[in-house]
């Protein structure tokens, strides 16, 4: 299956902005985060179709997962 990853932020520093990947059937957002080495302790908000969603949720088949970083501040 295929989905579209968005990355946000810091995460885009030497990757990418918006990628096409073929993923297994199955796959979560935490799979996708660990494949492009992003600790997930740093990982703040997920979005799976633009909808707030777990690092743990699967993605569907033409899904369009964005992650995003921590936001600091105060």
């Amino acid at each position: 299956m295929q989905i579209k990853v968005r990355l946000h932020g810091v995460f885009r520093i030497g990757r990418f902005k918006e990628e096409v990947r073929d993923v297994p059937s199955g796959m979560t957002a935490r799979a996708v985060v660990e494949q492009l080495q992003i600790p997930t302790r740093q990982v703040g908000t997920v979005l799976i179709g633009g909808v707030h969603a777990g690092i743990d949720d699967q993605l569907p088949d033409g899904a369009v997962l964005s992650i995003l970083p921590i936001l600091g501040g105060g």
